[in-house]
């Protein structure tokens, strides 16, 4: 068992940097990119309204639970889904495509 003095914890930012180095891993990320804007977007807009996961589920009508796969990437959410959800946020549901840079 590793002690705790002899661990070494490595932040995030560094290790993805590393890993995007890899052709394979940077193509796999680049794929799921869209997933990871939604799962962001979802929880940064939650937590700047000061809003529970069990709250936000109660003001759309649905189970905490299913808010807990959506941020956490479990559960793939309808257009409609992400509609009622910018309405109990007080939000505005905006979806765009862009160009390639």
């Amino acid at each position: 068992m590793i002690k705790p003095k002899d661990r070494k914890h490595l932040d995030f930012d560094v290790w993805l940097k590393e890993e995007l180095k890899n052709p394979a891993f940077k193509a796999e990320f680049d794929r799921q990119q869209p997933e990871f804007a939604v799962i962001n977007a979802i929880i940064e807009a939650r937590r700047n309204k000061g809003i529970t996961q069990k709250s936000l589920a109660q003001r759309i009508g649905t189970k905490q639970s299913v808010i807990s796969r959506l941020e956490s990437g479990r559960a793939n959410p309808s257009v409609a889904f992400l509609k009622r959800l910018a309405q109990a946020l007080n939000s505005h549901l905006e979806i765009r495509f862009t160009n390639f840079k």
